[in-house]
């Protein structure tokens, strides 16, 4: 005879998913954390290189928090390595007193192929290492830097006349759409 349940269970039916969570587009990659607007302005930029960043836990998390910024940072060669000055990664905000520097030295990872060429081309008279953002790809930061030679203050000015120009017409442009 076969034994009555008292309590008796439904069949086991699976719950019905719900929307899965939106994950932060800096850390998904879709957008960049952070980027230089100054280096376009201040510098003329040719070739771009990508480029690892050797950083410590606390200082990827604040970049997924947004807290990075390359306003006056700088790649240097030094001894067959590539380095990264003055770019500022604010302090994590759950860190503790083992918290990383704000402005410490941070060393890029690229191929020897990249280091070698970037070489010669910085010990041209006038060019320099300027990143131009960071960004998240596979879930790795990385450096996107440009090989600069610094403007001129006419050559600001011209840059400034042509922005507006381009400006002024997208402007002229919408407006004879809307008619």
């Amino acid at each position: 005879m076969p034994r009555s349940l008292s309590n008796p269970t439904a069949a086991h039916q699976p719950k019905p998913a719900g929307k899965p969570k939106d994950r932060d587009p800096i850390a998904a990659g879709q957008r960049d954390a952070s980027f230089n607007r100054s280096a376009s302005f201040n510098y003329f930029l040719s070739d771009r290189f990508e480029a690892g960043v050797a950083l410590r836990g606390t200082e990827v998390k604040s970049i997924r928090e947004g807290k990075a910024n390359l306003k006056d940072a700088y790649g240097l060669l030094k001894d067959g390595e590539c380095f990264l000055l003055n770019a500022h990664i604010g302090p994590f905000s759950h860190g503790n007193t083992m918290n990383h520097d704000s402005l410490r030295t941070r060393k890029l990872l690229l191929h020897k192929t990249e280091l070698r060429k970037l070489e010669a081309h910085t010990r041209q008279k006038g060019f320099t290492l300027i990143p131009v953002r960071l960004y998240f790809k596979n879930g790795r930061v990385k450096c996107e830097l440009a090989l600069a030679k610094g403007k001129q203050d006419w050559d600001k000015r011209e840059t400034e006349r042509k922005r507006e120009a381009d400006k002024e017409a997208r402007a002229a442009v919408a407006r004879s759409q809307r008619r």
